[in-house]
């Protein structure tokens, strides 16, 4: 089935040469962090020991091989995603920065009163609280996509949702809670026959799919490097160079100029318009390395067996009478994340009590307040699977559930 094997892989990842309260480390948070592989972490020593610089801004050799490195990362990213240029590559520190960019450079300065924004009621805070800041600011209106009972966007709130009065759709690729695939091709249709623009929030998909931003035609596409085995600290913010031209800087300073004057100043071209001050290029470069590892790895391949992980999980939480399942059955329509909830258990119990098995998985609200009021839930706990993750790992993750209610007194 597989053209990898995962308990080769793990050996790659330095944090899993150890035990947590005496068992082996069984990480399932990838959905908040992902682990860095040694190819990541050498590649960030080989940079800070041979070529660390600050890039665009000297003619030493120390600061034209970190340009070159930087730049060389960014086209890395263009390639990852099929972008047609680095022009319309933008680093920026995470998916959340992104997101504010666009909400500020083009939502503050392209939405009108009156108009429209759509946005599903699954989304993470970081796609709900700029764009109700634009909302108010511009008198506009602020809409939601409201989910079906298996957790997907039904075409009919798509079609009643987006109309000609929208102006923006923004939607994440994959619900950070649920799992679910949602459909973006059909929402990115629709908005465009309709004159809106599209911003896809890729944080959760881009680590596990294969992301093609030309054939999505997505007019933004943001994701993250942490989540996808790359530092903290860097992020990415994909653009159409026609919409980008447009858009007024977001932040301003050095770099991000062309000319200085005393009353004026005028703007670098794209993409460093929108990276004012010194960028954070080890992680631009671990990034880079990231990407090598996974293009190494193969993108379906990673998809295919994380599907097998969470069908393998799913049938065997589902023969536990009390444990309840959010989000899609359909493994078509899922990745791979699994929110759940333990009958007369809170889910902060769920994940300590797990975590005494050597099993880290999320509790909590998940950045999706509204959603968890839509449930009528107060919090999930939330198991996110990586390609390193094996069926052992499910299998100690599984005990772990079994006990839950025991640790509790409840017996079973």
């Amino acid at each position: 089935m597989l053209n990898f094997d995962p308990e080769k892989l793990k050996k790659d990842f330095p944090i899993f040469n150890q035990e947590i309260n005496g068992r082996p480390l069984i990480y399932l948070d990838n959905g908040a962090t992902t682990q860095k592989p040694n190819q990541v972490i050498n590649e960030i020593r080989r940079y800070n020991e041979t070529s660390h610089g600050n890039p665009h801004r000297g003619a030493h050799q120390l600061s034209i091989r970190a340009t070159e490195e930087y730049d060389n990362a960014k086209e890395k990213v263009k390639s990852f995603i099929n972008a047609k240029s680095i022009e319309e590559i933008i680093f920026t520190r995470n998916t959340t920065e992104s997101l504010n960019l666009i909400a500020y450079s083009y939502g503050m300065e392209f939405i009108k009163e009156n108009d429209e924004i759509v946005i599903a009621i699954s989304e993470h805070h970081s796609n709900i609280i700029p764009w109700q800041k634009v909302a108010k600011d511009k008198n506009a209106i602020l809409k939601y996509m409201y989910l079906d009972e298996e957790g997907r966007i039904p075409i009919d709130e798509i079609e009643s949702k987006i109309t000609s009065k929208t102006k923006l759709v923004s939607i994440a690729h994959m619900s950070n809670v649920l799992g679910t695939i949602h459909p973006i091709r059909e929402i990115i249709e629709r908005a465009h026959e309709l004159g809106a623009v599209v911003v896809v929030d890729g944080a959760q998909s881009t680590p596990h799919i294969k992301v093609d931003v030309q054939d999505l035609n997505a007019d933004f596409y943001v994701f993250s490097g942490h989540k996808m085995l790359a530092p903290m600290g860097i992020g990415v913010l994909y653009g159409k160079k026609e919409l980008l031209e447009n858009m007024p800087p977001f932040l301003t300073g050095g770099d991000m100029i062309e000319y200085v004057y005393e009353q004026d100043a005028t703007f670098a071209p794209l993409p460093f318009k929108f990276e004012a001050g010194t960028q954070n290029v080890e992680g631009a470069i671990g990034l880079g390395a990231a990407i090598d590892y996974l293009q190494s790895v193969g993108l379906n391949e990673i998809e295919k067996y994380e599907k097998f992980l969470v069908e393998y999980a799913l049938n065997k939480i589902l023969d536990i009478p009390y444990v309840n399942i959010q989000g899609p059955k359909d493994l078509s329509m899922r990745g791979g994340i699994i929110s759940f909830t333990i009958d007369d258990v809170h889910p902060h119990d769920i994940s300590t009590i797990l975590d005494s098995y050597g099993v880290a998985v999320r509790a909590g609200h998940h950045c999706a307040q509204p959603l968890m009021r839509y449930l009528e839930l107060p919090a999930t706990a939330r198991a996110s699977f990586y390609l390193y993750n094996t069926k052992e790992d499910i299998d100690q993750f599984i005990e772990g559930i079994k006990n839950v209610r025991k640790w509790l007194g409840y017996g079973s």
